[in-house]
């Protein structure tokens, strides 16, 4: 079926029907839905290179990665997000531009995106504090959301984002209830956004309970498997070392399992862990029951969400600036237990 013919079958003008199909904000909500309804109906599909001709959009979403010095291409939390924004684009005919580039070479991407029509939109990765990619976007005059948020940046902009303060606090409160005073933070890298607001949530918890952070105690590194391993170890070999640990990932908390193990500890009885971003599709932490406790949030709802926000930015350009907080659900797992028992010293 063409363009013609559905406008035919609703009684409406092919320009109408067009219209509709590609999110113009003139075209009634009420129109919309019903085109939208015929067409799944009778399985029409547009022709993509007629509408980019029309309306003079790419109809594609650019995702610029650096490669140096952060890590995102080869994250399973990258991929998580990556797959759920390309359901989105799917299911609205767009593509996905996926460019990865040297660290140097990022700002002239996202110029590139915009000076060659490549892309309507982009989705911006990784936020740091005072993040200048935010003023260079504004600049360049693209829409964009970003995967989280930049503190310290006063320009507006649409973000999606999971409150990653609140379930840090609640994490560490859960531990303090359960008796742990030495907890250890595995922290990702503290120039990011995210890490901040876990370092807060964290220190907020032991300061209302009276507990100073002790700086041994704070690690902040890239989140892989090794740093978790190595700031493990190295807490674990204090003098005092702590009872429990709060870990910024699923791959790090690995690594710090592989710490305590080492040393003939078991996880859950002897010292406890809670890992974050447990909802990974191809890391499934247990089956039944969970083998880490973990603050969960899904990632990839996360990505699903943020390129719907992005392509209403794109159809919808006068709209402001919109925000969506996740909350992230505390799931009980094998991995915390209550605070071990000081042993008692021996009588003579």
């Amino acid at each position: 079926m063409n363009l013609k013919e559905l406008a035919t079958k609703l009684g409406l003008s092919p320009t109408t029907v067009s219209r509709a199909l590609n999110g113009y904000p003139e075209v009634n909500e009420a129109t919309r839905e019903r085109v939208m309804a015929a067409a799944k109906r009778h399985n029409y599909r547009p022709n993509t290179r007629a509408i980019r001709l029309a309306t003079g959009r790419a109809l594609a979403v650019g995702h610029v990665i650096p490669l140096a010095t952060r890590h995102e291409i080869v994250n399973p939390i990258f991929a998580d997000f990556i797959a759920g924004a390309g359901e989105t684009y799917s299911r609205n005919g767009y593509d996905m531009i996926l460019s990865v580039v040297p660290d140097e070479s990022e700002e002239q991407a996202y110029r590139d995106l915009k000076s060659r029509g490549s892309a309507d939109g982009v989705i911006l990765h990784a936020p740091r504090m005072n993040d200048s990619r935010i003023p260079l976007l504004h600049e360049i005059g693209i829409p964009f959301v970003v995967h989280g948020r930049a503190t310290g940046t006063d320009l507006p902009y649409s973000w999606v984002d999971v409150n990653n303060r609140r379930a840090f606090q609640r994490a560490t409160e859960f531990l303090l209830d359960l008796g742990h005073l030495r907890i250890g933070l595995v922290n990702g890298l503290e120039f990011m956004d995210f890490a901040i607001r876990r370092r807060t949530g964290y220190v907020d918890a032991l300061a209302a309970r009276g507990l100073s952070p002790d700086p041994a105690l704070m690690a902040s590194d890239e989140m892989t498997e090794i740093s978790g391993y190595r700031a493990a170890s190295a807490m674990l070999d204090l003098p005092a070392p702590p009872t429990a640990f709060l870990v910024a990932s699923m791959i790090s908390g690995m690594g710090v399992r592989r710490a305590i193990e080492e040393r003939g500890l078991r996880m859950g009885r002897d010292i406890s862990v809670i890992i974050h971003d447990d909802d990974l599709s191809y890391m499934k932490n247990g089956d039944d029951v969970p083998i880490f406790t973990a603050t969960r949030s899904s990632v990839r709802d996360a990505g699903r969400i943020a390129a719907d926000l992005l392509l209403g930015i794109i159809a919808n350009p006068g709209h402001g600036p919109e925000h969506r907080l996740l909350e992230a659900e505390l799931i009980i797992g094998q991995s915390t237990g209550p605070a071990p028992r000081p042993h008692a010293p021996e009588k003579a």
